[in-house]
This record gives structure tokens, C-alpha cells and sequence, in this order.
């Protein structure tokens, strides 16, 4: 009996022996083995959840070669233009202006003068013979473009093309060979994607940061332009306009345009033009200076809770019609009021945003097949699509370095209706510059401008067709009708080219 109690208290201290070595000592080896600043391997399952990523997953995560890769592209560019500021002694605070304000009893009369501002922004080569492509708001009114390359090279630029409405330029330097960026497809960006922004954010040069896709088709709600922002929460500041977001592929599928910040800095919630927006505006920029776009002639929102319960309708997607516009095509297709758009040539429409977009990449003078919900019921509607003009363009925008100081806009019938004109061609005086060769000859908005140099203009384009063969101090004859209290008047006006 003694020999088998023996035994089992051998077998006991035997397996204590062995545990002690499996779970005891062999980790403590382990750990004294990697280092004072490694953690020892863990055992079991639970290495997977920390496991490293993949060889595909480290090149879709390699920063430094997609910074590397599109870098060199990015370019810093500097516009000089000139801004009206006050004049000496009357700014805020200023003794004189408080005396004056004190004996008078009134604010005394502000002057102001022109004088060089240097903005800065960034841009980024899109093919090797000097094409860079960039914000609008950065060349706007520009006197004076300057592009410095990462490679240190400084070159003159010249714009050849801007679009308000999408905040698009297309600039070129005479440049042979540069490193350029490909655009990719902007459509294929999912939400949490991660993203890189390059630029030249407060003067910093060719600052790089990285984030994701935030949201996609963002509208910002300025009705007067074309949105369908992508936004991300890579850091994004003032002198980053211009510059690429880039995919993890190294392609550009936005162009950093603007931010929200209550603070002027960055706040994580940036915005940037999707490169397949950039793709349609660069093609008609580089053959024709400017963008022609379709018009439909109507007034859109989206579709409401309610909306949706008293139209009977099944679901929110589409674009419901405010307004019809007089004379417009839409009109002329008899479109009505509370119709719902939800396709266009085969193509459904999500929302208000969708369907302007969608109008606008048509080209004027084709047709537009509507899919609409009537009272309940779908029917077509076909529409001939007229040429929209842009909102309000400055008469030098063709023509940057010449200014007579006017906006014009196209008269329609539509538009001479709601202003109450009788005159329903030319081009409408919409702003004149205080201090400008307009302003001295008592040109004013409402005005209307029917011939330039006696040739009959009823496009912006032809007013700046017509500037930009005109030389330093050539005089402009204009033939300027005035309306007021049924009658109007016709008279010539002369206008110096500055």
C-alpha cells in the first residue's frame, strides 16, 4: 500500500514540476529575451486581432510613395490683383475721422484706393506641357500669376480659362516636361476611404496631410453655383485651395476648394470638387476659354415628408418643379408646376442638386427626355436645352488685364419681364466699380449695352471678344439704352481700355 501512495505522491510533484516549467518559467524567458522595450509574443488566438497587414494592405496604405508620386506636381501659385482699401486717415479710430464725425455730425465720406494685393493658393500640373489646373477664386481679377514648382523653378502664367459656377481655372506655364498628376475617377471614392491633401497651407510649402472621405455629393446650398462636394476631414487651410485629394492609388479625385471653420482654421470638415466635375469643365476650358452648360428654365427643390404624402408618391427620389421659367425650354415642353423630375435621358435623379448637374453637362441645342410623375401618373416630356449663360461674369474675366469696370449680364425676354423692361436683347449693366473709367463716364446698373464699337452684342463673350482685340487707351464705343417711365434712350458712350 505504502509503495503505491509512493508512487502517486512522485507522479504529484513530477506534474507540479512540469506545470511550473510550461507556465512559469518558459514565459519569463521569453520575456527577458525580447528586450527591455518589446513585448514578448502572445500565445494563442489573439495574435490575429494585431496581426500586421498584408503586403496588398501596406501598399494601400503607403504614404510616403503616393507623396512622392504627386508632390513633385503641386504647385504654389501667387496672384496679384488690386483691391480697394481706405484711404490714409480714415480708417476706424483714427483722430481726425473722430473730429470730423463730432463737428459734422455725420460720418465723413471714406476714400478709398487700389492697391497690390499678393493672394496665394495652390495648384497642380495635369499634363507635362504646363497645364495646371486650380481654384477660380485665386486667379479672379488677377493682373499677375506667378507659379513656383517644388523643383524651385519660378514661371509667369496666364489664365486660359475659369468657370465661376464650378470654381475651376485652368492656367499654363511655358514649361516642357513637367511632373503632372492623373485625375482619377471621383465616382468610385467610397465614404472612409483614406485620402491625402497637398498644398500650401498659410505660405507652408507643399504641406501634406492625410484623412478619409468624410461624405460625398455635398451642397453647401448656394443655389448660383454647381455643387457636389466631397468632404473629408484631412486638415485643409487657407493657401490649400487648389491643391489635390488624392487617393491611395495616387490619383486625384478632388480639388481642395473650401472649408467650414467658425475659427478661420481648420476644423476637420473640408470640401473638395470631384475630379470627374474638373474633367468635363478642364476639356471645354482648354478648347473654348469658357464652359457652356445646359438650361432647362426651371426652379427645383427637393421632395419632402409632406410633399411625398400629397403627391402620392412612393418615395423621396427626384426633384420636384417650383417654378417654370417664361419663354424657357421647360415652358415650351409644358412642364408644369409640382412635377416630379425623376429621370433625364435614361438616367434616374436623386434630388434637386442631381438634377441640375445632370442639365448642365448636356449640350445646348440637344433634347432632354424627362421621366416625370404627374398627379400621380408618369408621363414624358422632351426639351430642347438652351445655352446658359453663367451668372454675372466681370467683362475682363476673357481678358484679365484689361478692366472698364462693368458686370454684365444677357438680357432674355424672360429676364427684361421680370425687370420690366421692353428691351429684351443686349447685355444689362448689373454692378459698375466705384472709381472705374464706367463709373467716371456715369455708366449705372440697369442700363442696357446693345452695340460695342458698333458691332450688336448679346453675350458676354462677344463684349469680351471684342475687349481683348482692343490695345492699351483704345477707346470703346458703346451705344447704351436707358429705360425709365415708358420711354427709353439711346445714347453713346466712349470708354478708355486700361
Amino acid at each position: 500500500m505504502k509503495k503505491y501512495v509512493w508512487i502517486a505522491l512522485s507522479s504529484f510533484f513530477l506534474g507540479l514540476l512540469v506545470a511550473g516549467y510550461v507556465f512559469v518559467y518558459l514565459p519569463e524567458k521569453n520575456a527577458q529575451s525580447a528586450g527591455p522595450f518589446e513585448k514578448a509574443p502572445s500565445a494563442g488566438p489573439a495574435t490575429a486581432l494585431f496581426a500586421s497587414p498584408s503586403p496588398e494592405v501596406k501598399a494601400n496604405l503607403d504614404f510616403v510613395t503616393i507623396s512622392e508620386k504627386v508632390g513633385p506636381a503641386v504647385v504654389k501659385i501667387e496672384a496679384m490683383r488690386r483691391e480697394k482699401m481706405s484711404a490714409f486717415g480714415m480708417d476706424e479710430g483714427d483722430p481726425f475721422q473722430d473730429f470730423w464725425d463730432r463737428f459734422f455730425g455725420q460720418p465723413r465720406p471714406r476714400q478709398q484706393q487700389e492697391q497690390p494685393v499678393t493672394a496665394q493658393g495652390t495648384g497642380f500640373f495635369i499634363s507635362s506641357d504646363g497645364y495646371i489646373l486650380t481654384n477660380n477664386h485665386i486667379v479672379e481679377k488677377a493682373e499677375k500669376l506667378t507659379v513656383n514648382t517644388v523643383q524651385g523653378k519660378e514661371y509667369a502664367a496666364k489664365v486660359i480659362g475659369a468657370d465661376s459656377v464650378t470654381d475651376i481655372a485652368l492656367i499654363k506655364v511655358e514649361a516642357k516636361d513637367t511632373p503632372f498628376a492623373e485625375l482619377g475617377d471621383s465616382a468610385q471614392m467610397k465614404v472612409g476611404e483614406w485620402v491625402l491633401a497637398i498644398g500650401n497651407p498659410y505660405g507652408l510649402d507643399h504641406t501634406v496631410t492625410a484623412g478619409i472621405v468624410s461624405a460625398k455629393g455635398r451642397d453647401l446650398g448656394d443655389s448660383s453655383t454647381y455643387q457636389d462636394f466631397i468632404q473629408t476631414d484631412a486638415a485643409i487651410n487657407r493657401g490649400n485651395s487648389g491643391g489635390p485629394l488624392i487617393n491611395m492609388k495616387g490619383e486625384v479625385i478632388g480639388i481642395t476648394s473650401n472649408i467650414f471653420t467658425p475659427t478661420g482654421g481648420n476644423i476637420g470638415i473640408g470640401f473638395a470638387i470631384p475630379s470627374n466635375m474638373a474633367k468635363k469643365v478642364v476639356v471645354q476650358l482648354k478648347e473654348k476659354g469658357r464652359v457652356t452648360r445646359g438650361k432647362l428654365g426651371v426652379q427645383v427643390q427637393d421632395i419632402s415628408d409632406g410633399m411625398m404624402k400629397q403627391l402620392k408618391l412612393k418615395s423621396k427620389t427626384g426633384a420636384i418643379i417650383a417654378t417654370v421659367d417664361p419663354d424657357s425650354p421647360a415652358e415650351k415642353a409644358k412642364l408644369r408646376q409640382y412635377d416630379v423630375v425623376t429621370e433625364i435621358n435614361g438616367e434616374p435623379v436623386k434630388d434637386r442638386t442631381d438634377l441640375r448637374n445632370k442639365i448642365a453637362d448636356i449640350e445646348p441645342g440637344k433634347k432632354a427626355v424627362l421621366k416625370i410623375i404627374r398627379d400621380g401618373q408618369e408621363t414624358t416630356a422632351t426639351a430642347t436645352v438652351e445655352d446658359r449663360e453663367a451668372t454675372p461674369e466681370k467683362g475682363q474675366v476673357a481678358a484679365p488685364d484689361k478692366n472698364i469696370g462693368l458686370s454684365l449680364q444677357p438680357l432674355t425676354p424672360g429676364l427684361a419681364r421680370r425687370y420690366g423692361l421692353r428691351t429684351t436683347e443686349g447685355l444689362l449693366i448689373t454692378e459698375v466699380e466705384p472709381l472705374s473709367e464706367a463709373a467716371r463716364k456715369n455708366l449705372e446698373p440697369g442700363m442696357i449695352i446693345l452695340e460695342v464699337n458698333r458691332i450688336k452684342v448679346t453675350t458676354v463673350r462677344q463684349f469680351d471678344d471684342i475687349l481683348k482685340k482692343a490695345g492699351p487707351d483704345d477707346e470703346l464705343i458703346l451705344l447704351v439704352r436707358y429705360e425709365a417711365e415708358n420711354r427709353a434712350q439711346d445714347t453713346i458712350f466712349t470708354l478708355k481700355v486700361r
